[in-house]
């Protein structure tokens, strides 16, 4: 079977973007079809500021919420990343193996280290590398894919290449992965402003979809989404994106199929919202209620968080131990 990795940051609470872009995926199809490892990737909320609670609380939280979703222990491995040494192990050799220029023009670091200049201030010297761990994270492992939003598609190109340069330096020792993405819905955008994706690290509210959001507030959020200018239902991602944004939250949220064939059942951008929010509130329901069950149980929580970390050791020790050996470090007596 092909092997699959990929995580989730504790940065903020899970949205429907998260669900839509990524985890409903990995439940309906990935964890079914492949060897797949599901990560709590804790270590990268370390790039920005944090408060050390709230990323307890948020990472518990994000393994409930996965659990809650449908991931199933039996058929995959959910665990926390910083529970695994083999992650920032095998980080340092591949911080040995990249370069500081294709750190520098990874767009995130761009962009948020251009937001605090302006603002007087500096980033954390691990925004910089963090695209490295995150290779660690997949490599480790023997990955074959990788799923991913748009916005992390250039990470994964990194990681090919550095499994590739490691590989011609040192003899082949890791396997080259590539990205996947869903068709539709990959990158849910922000209710109120449609040009930007619908974030966790943004707690502004509105415009976001949280998973634990009461079907009352879902509904608000809906109903008073941007929906462009004109008064015609119609998809077009780049001249009407709030209204495109509707569009493909409900064709994936009921699976009715294709965007644009459902943009010509409507007259009105009343019906439609009324529709979109009806779709999020069902098929968040199920979701909210078993994670209130799990959240009542945290020892079993727990429980499935030590034993994939197990697995996930036992996984990538051998991967890591043999990139050890072939950059030329003395093994462990």
């Amino acid at each position: 079977m092909k092997r699959i990795f990929s995580g989730v940051k504790p940065t903020g609470h899970l949205t429907l973007g998260n669900y839509i872009g990524a985890v409903r995926k990995w439940v309906e199809e990935d964890q079914h079809r492949a060897d797949a490892l599901f990560c709590v990737v804790d270590l990268h909320a370390l790039t920005v500021d944090h408060d050390p609670a709230r990323l307890r609380r948020l990472s518990r939280q994000a393994a409930s919420l996965l659990l809650a979703a449908g991931l199933d222990p039996e058929r995959c491995v959910l665990f926390v990343q910083s529970h695994v040494d083999e992650h920032a192990r095998l980080s340092y050799l591949l911080e040995c193996t990249a370069t500081d220029g294709e750190m520098r023009r990874m767009v995130q670091y761009k962009e948020k280290a251009a937001r605090e200049r302006e603002r007087g201030g500096s980033v954390r010297l691990s925004l910089l590398t963090y695209p490295v761990l995150m290779a660690a994270d997949i490599l480790a492992y023997g990955t074959d894919e990788v799923p991913v939003g748009d916005d992390q598609t250039q990470h994964v190109e990194l990681t090919r290449d550095l499994a590739v340069r490691f590989n011609q330096r040192y003899g082949h020792t890791f396997t080259v992965p590539r990205a996947t993405h869903p068709a539709v819905g990959a990158r849910v955008m922000n209710l109120q402003d449609p040009s930007v994706k619908m974030g966790k690290s943004d707690d502004t509210g509105p415009g976001i979809v949280y998973l634990l959001d009461e079907p009352d507030t879902v509904r608000r959020k809906v109903m008073r989404a941007v929906t462009d200018s004109g008064r015609d239902v119609v998809y077009d991602r780049e001249g009407r994106p709030g209204l495109a944004n509707l569009l493909d939250v409900l064709a994936v949220s009921t699976g009715a199929g294709d965007p644009a064939e459902l943009a010509a059942g409507y007259s009105s951008y009343g019906a439609l919202k009324r529709d979109v929010a009806d779709a999020v509130v069902e098929l968040l329901r199920p979701v909210r209620e078993r994670h209130a069950e799990l959240v009542a149980d945290p020892a079993y929580v727990d429980g499935v968080l030590r034993a994939g970390a197990e697995r996930a050791r036992a996984l990538a020790r051998p991967v890591v131990d043999r990139a050890y050996r072939a950059v030329g470090l003395v093994p462990a007596a």
